[in-house]
């Protein structure tokens, strides 16, 4: 089976990160996180994997030269210009070649889901296309999809005020798809899939949405990619991987982190040096980070430089991030997106 994946888009949300990593390069539990949906598509049976690209592509085909991820085959196509989810979706599954049943998949979300279930399910439905859906605490917060007892999608709602809906599950980010979804979606032009391609199906009937309550996160904001992390170090998903943050250790063997420094639930990767007396706690030191003397890391993500005495909380902290020795740095990204 091939699978797309959509990993072009600019990660505006998760800036300055994403200011010279792709976001779905950024790491979750030491790993990138487009290793772990290779790892996971390939356990759903996937053999071939074609990256949407469009933002930096540059960084995918020098983390895969040899144009594999594990035991899938990895394929590359560039966008010409931006094309919206749909658009993007069509232009790589022409591109590769899709002439099956296929998946489609967000490249910023993190789930256990049996995706290769999910293609049992809409086979058995005689569907065009199924999304799998994810139930939320909050629906108002999200784009809402009401389903019939048969898994028919009724209708999106997006943010819906209290009492507009019953529904309380959301779009998961992962489709399986017929090829002749691609017909309905205009060529080479900016198409959302959201928008436009799901409710043209869900008018004519073949459009189906199932349920399921796996492990699910979308890490397009710092603080979500925070807590993916978190919970990747308390076992709340891939409990059976052996992995530098299995049994609850999240720091990278390859760390350098003073003797006299705290580290408590945080996930460290291994370019990255913590100085003597600091504290990092609830916290993601990417690749890249340097935590000086005395430093305070708190409901953080660091990428950059942080110098002796500082003090982080709920900070973005880029590559390029320039800070002051005892500066204090809440709820801010730096260096700021603008």
């Amino acid at each position: 089976m091939q699978a797309i994946v959509l990993v072009g888009g600019f990660g505006t949300r998760l800036r300055p990160l994403t200011d010279t990593v792709p976001k779905s390069m950024l790491t979750v539990g030491n790993e990138p996180i487009i290793t772990r949906l290779a790892r996971w598509l390939e356990g759903a049976g996937v053999t071939t994997m074609t990256l949407a690209l469009g933002y930096l592509p540059d960084p995918f085909r020098a983390a895969f030269p040899h144009g594999r991820c594990g035991g899938v085959e990895l394929r590359y196509t560039v966008e010409p210009e931006p094309l919206d989810t749909a658009g993007a979706i069509r232009f790589a599954a022409e591109s590769a070649g899709v002439d099956d049943t296929f998946l489609a998949i967000n490249g910023d979300i993190i789930t256990d889901l049996d995706a290769a279930a999910l293609v049992t399910e809409h086979r058995r439905l005689g569907a065009e296309a199924t999304i799998h859906l994810t139930p939320v605490a909050d629906p108002s917060a999200f784009g809402v999809v009401e389903v019939d007892a048969g898994h028919h999608v009724q209708r999106f709602l997006e943010k819906p005020r209290p009492g507009t809906t019953d529904s309380k599950v959301i779009n998961g980010g992962t489709y399986v798809m017929e090829p002749c979804v691609l017909e309905a979606i205009a060529p080479g032009v900016a198409v959302n899939i959201e928008r436009v391609t799901f409710p043209l199906l869900a008018a004519r009937g073949s459009l189906f949405g199932v349920a399921t309550d796996s492990y699910w996160i979308d890490v397009g904001r710092a603080e979500l990619l925070i807590q993916a992390n978190l919970d990747r170090l308390a076992g709340r998903y891939d409990t059976t991987l052996a992995h530098p943050v299995s049994g609850g250790h999240g720091i990278d063997p390859e760390a350098v982190v003073a003797v006299d420094a705290l580290v408590s639930g945080s996930v460290v990767a291994g370019d990255v040096e913590v100085g003597a007396r600091s504290e990092v706690t609830r916290s993601v030191l990417l690749a890249g980070a340097r935590i000086g003397d005395d430093v305070i890391v708190h409901d953080s993500v660091v990428m950059g430089v942080v110098p002796d005495g500082a003090q982080l909380r709920a900070a973005v902290i880029g590559a390029g991030a320039r800070l002051d020795p005892g500066q204090h740095v809440t709820q801010e990204r730096v260096p700021d997106p603008g």
